[in-house]
């Protein structure tokens, strides 16, 4: 069975807390939103990033450059 609450109610059982479960809580949204706010940075690529990795690509494609499979490996591990 799933249970859900309005905003409001939940809203008015926070109203209701103690001061020091209201800090906790605080601190422990506060955590949640700072994993989520890295999280979403680390799996953000700009416009920019990638248009600088084509054209880098274009250019070493364009001067013939050749590079070993491992050191291609290598390269790619050493970016992630």
């Amino acid at each position: 069975m799933k249970a859900s609450i309005s905003m409001e109610s939940l809203w008015l059982t926070i109203q209701s807390m103690s001061l020091r479960n209201k800090e906790w809580l605080s601190s422990k949204l506060t955590e949640d939103i700072q994993a989520q706010k890295k999280e979403q940075e680390a799996e953000f690529i700009s416009k920019e990033e990638i248009l600088a990795g084509i054209d880098a690509g274009l250019k070493d494609l364009k001067a013939g450059r050749k590079q070993s499979f491992d050191s291609f490996i290598k390269e790619m591990k050493n970016e992630l």
